[in-house]
C-alpha cells in the first residue's frame, strides 16, 4: 500500500511538472515556429502553419534592417549603462547602511523599503516633466540616469552584506587598511555571488523595458528593442513574421545569461536568503 501511495504522488508530481514544463514553454515554441513561417498570419489552420515550409527569411530581414540594429545597440548600451550604475551605487548604499550605525541609517533604509512598495507608475508624470526640464528627450541620459541606483538593489545587496562577518574587515583595519581597501579589497570579492544575480536581474529589467522608453523617446535613433517591436503592430495588420524574429532576437540575451549564469542565480538568491 505505501509503495503504491509512493508510486502516485512521485507520478503525479512528474506529471504536474511536465504540463507546467509544457505550459512554459509553449509561448517561446509558437514565437520560433512564426518566426520560421514566411507570412504566417496567412495560415487559417495550426495544421497548416506547422507543416509549412520553414524558412530564415524574416531573421534575415529583421537583422539587415538599419533601424532594428539600432534599436539593438541601444538596448545594449542602456542596460549595461544602467547595470553597471546599479552595482556601484547599490553596493556602497548597501554597504552605508548595514556597516556605519548612525540614527539617520534606520529612516533612509526605511524610505528604501517605502519607495520599494510604490509603482514606477506613479513618478510617471513628474518624471517626464524632468526630463523636459532638463532637455533630455531622446538621449541617454533619459533611458539611464533615472535607474542609476535601485531601491531592490540596495536591499538585495544590504541583505547579503549583513552575512559576511565584521570581524574580517576589523582584522583589516587592524592591519593598516583604510575603509576604502576595506570596501573593495575585502566585502566587494566577498558580495561577488549577489554582484552576479543584481547584474543580471537589471540588465535583464532594462533590456525588457518598455514603458518609459517608449516615454521619452520619439526618434527612431533613440528607440529601444522593445519600443522598435512595438511598430511591427500596425493599426489595420500585424507583421507576425518579422515581429517574432525580433522578439527571437529580443530573448536570446535573456536566455543566453540564464544558461551560462544559473548556478550563480541560484546560489546567489539562496546565499542572500539564508540569515544565520
Amino acid at each position: 500500500m505505501g509503495y503504491y501511495y509512493d508510486f502516485v504522488k512521485k507520478f503525479s508530481t512528474y506529471l504536474f511538472l511536465i504540463l507546467l514544463t509544457i505550459i512554459m514553454l509553449f509561448p517561446m515554441f509558437w514565437m520560433f515556429l512564426l518566426a520560421l513561417k514566411e507570412f504566417p498570419e496567412r495560415f487559417s489552420s495550426f495544421y497548416e502553419l506547422l507543416t509549412a515550409k520553414f524558412t530564415l527569411k524574416n531573421y534575415y530581414e529583421a537583422f539587415k534592417s538599419d533601424s532594428f540594429l539600432i534599436y539593438f545597440i541601444n538596448s545594449f548600451v542602456v542596460a549595461s549603462l544602467v547595470t553597471i550604475g546599479n552595482l556601484f551605487f547599490c553596493f556602497l548604499v548597501a554597504y552605508a547602511l548595514e556597516r556605519k550605525k548612525y540614527l539617520i541609517n534606520k529612516i533612509v533604509f526605511l524610505t528604501v523599503l517605502g519607495i520599494m512598495i510604490i509603482p514606477q507608475h506613479i513618478v510617471m508624470i513628474p518624471l517626464f516633466r524632468l526630463i523636459v526640464n532638463f532637455e533630455w528627450m531622446n538621449t541617454y541620459y533619459a533611458l539611464v540616469v533615472p535607474w542609476l541606483v535601485t531601491p531592490f538593489g540596495i536591499f538585495m545587496v544590504k541583505q547579503y552584506i549583513q552575512q559576511i562577518p565584521v570581524e574580517i574587515e576589523d582584522a583589516a583595519k587592524i592591519d593598516g587598511c583604510s575603509d576604502w581597501k576595506v570596501i573593495f579589497k575585502i566585502v566587494l570579492p566577498l558580495s561577488k555571488p549577489i554582484f552576479t544575480v543584481l547584474g543580471i536581474y537589471v540588465f535583464l529589467l532594462n533590456w525588457n523595458s518598455f514603458l518609459f522608453p517608449f516615454i521619452f523617446t520619439n526618434e527612431e535613433t533613440m528607440r529601444t528593442l522593445p519600443v522598435g517591436l512595438a511598430f511591427y503592430l500596425g493599426k489595420q495588420s500585424i507583421d507576425w513574421g518579422h515581429l517574432m524574429a525580433g522578439a527571437s532576437f529580443s530573448a536570446l540575451p535573456v536566455i543566453l545569461l540564464f544558461l551560462f549564469f544559473r548556478k550563480q542565480i541560484i546560489s546567489g538568491l539562496i546565499q542572500g536568503a539564508l540569515k544565520e
